[in-house]
């Protein structure tokens, strides 16, 4: 790159023979004055930065692994062409690492009166809303030896969704709702189903359900088939603190529960629910409800976008009273949270029958797979004790889901890749059951 100012200058001087300099700036402009005039006029011609008009467009939200681009419109009101370089600041975490400078430093060349364009492509490698910083454009004469450099700020923001894997998942726990919803011939039957037609008698179908009258007036057995009832409410709860920060793999325990709750979001509302979401640690995080079905999952990913754990322990009396009071009506609550010991028994046991006696609850919770190698291990002194340990968190997991399901509780447990199909499947066994 050219050098700029006075360092071009004295560069230049550099090459006289150091005889030949007068130890004053006058002799050094006498000797060297075309030089000194030709920088004067390289600066002179060089386009001012200030009057630059700047302007954004491009995308405003992408998902988590996709790229994002986000175009910057420069015109050049001046009578000079602008010759520049231009750095677009976003935060660091706009880009993979190693890759920020290409990605956001720009070459262009902008006529007197036009404007030009320049692109710079995001690929952002967290959650959460992304804005950008100031743009600092070096404008050059033509030359290169002077630059005028200057900053505009040119707000525009890029909301990093959830990526959503597990909706791989969704047509096949589609083709479960609709075995359940009875556009195939399979029975269901449970105190939360409805009446639904009739058909006639198959080998294998449950002799309760013949109905007696319509086989009288017909000449074929005749079978009521059943189907879960729908508008059922459902409110999803995330709990933001502190155990929810733990990094299982490449990601918080936060980032599992929320793909679970988006695949369960996404089968419910197809099955005819109502979805709400609710995120808490010591106030309320997020809170999503009232969507018509169409609507709750761009919603629920908008919302999920900006959370983050926080470093607090959970107020399990907050909690549950938030919940009650955003589900007064019998749900089905979904509970996202830790099954460690401490916080189970301390925190959500002693209030837990004030949910169990009005509504449903599932608690979901993301284990470690790392937890389980590590009980597989075996080879040496180290890797026995490991297998130890891992033996002994293991057994404490199972002994707090067991006191879960004594209070009347569903609890699904499972590492971050099953979590959301294990979370989908509980719940279509739940509609089956008719216990919604």
């Amino acid at each position: 790159m050219a050098l700029t100012g006075r360092a071009a200058l004295v560069a230049a001087l550099g090459s006289i023979p150091v005889g030949i300099l007068e130890p004053s700036w006058t002799g050094i402009l006498a000797v060297n004055g075309p030089l000194a005039l030709a920088c004067a006029c390289d600066y002179a011609l060089a386009a001012p930065v200030r009057r630059l008009q700047l302007a954004r467009s491009g995308d405003s939200s992408i998902r988590l692994g996709d790229t994002a681009d986000v175009t910057l419109t420069i015109t050049n009101p001046s009578r000079r062409p602008l010759r520049a370089r231009l750095r677009d600041a976003w935060p660091p975490s706009s880009w993979r690492p190693g890759i920020e400078i290409d990605a956001s430093r720009h070459l262009l060349t902008v006529p007197p009166g036009e404007r030009r364009r320049v692109t710079t492509r995001l690929r952002p490698t967290r959650r959460g809303d992304r804005q950008a910083d100031r743009v600092t454009i070096r404008s050059y004469g033509p030359l290169g030896l002077f630059s005028r450099q200057g900053t505009h700020k040119v707000p525009w923001t890029v909301r990093v969704l959830p990526p959503f894997t597990s909706r791989k998942h969704l047509p096949s726990k589609l083709a479960r709702l609709h075995e359940l919803d009875g556009r195939t011939s399979v029975l269901t039957r449970g105190e939360g189903t409805e009446f639904d037609s009739l058909r006639e008698y198959v080998p294998g179908d449950d002799t309760r359900s013949i109905d007696w009258r319509a086989t009288a007036r017909q000449s074929a057995v005749a079978v009521r088939t059943w189907r879960p009832e729908r508008d059922r409410h459902i409110l999803v709860v995330l709990d933001t603190g502190r155990t929810s920060a733990g990094r299982v793999g490449d990601a918080p325990r936060l980032d599992a529960s929320m793909d679970a709750a988006l695949l369960l979001a996404a089968l419910a509302s197809r099955a005819g629910d109502r979805v709400a979401l609710l995120a808490y640690d010591r106030r309320v995080r997020a809170l999503v409800q009232g969507r018509a079905a169409g609507d709750v999952l761009p919603s629920l990913v908008n919302a999920m976008a900006t959370l983050e754990p926080e470093l607090v322990e959970t107020n399990a009396r907050g909690l549950t009273a938030t919940a009650l009071r955003t589900a007064p009506r019998r749900s089905l609550i979904v509970l996202l949270t830790t099954l460690d010991a401490a916080p189970v028994e301390q925190g959500l046991l002693p209030v837990l029958p004030q949910l169990t006696q009005r509504h449903t609850v599932l608690v979901a919770s993301v284990a470690d797979p790392h937890i389980a190698r590590m009980a597989q291990a075996r080879g040496d002194t180290e890797a026995v004790y490991e297998a130890a340990a891992a033996a002994q968190a293991q057994s404490e997991r199972r002994r707090t889901a067991e006191q879960l399901r004594r209070h009347g509780v569903t609890v699904v447990d499972a590492t971050p890749e099953d979590l959301a199909p294990a979370l989908a499947d509980a719940y279509l066994a739940l509609k089956a059951a008719g216990r919604l």
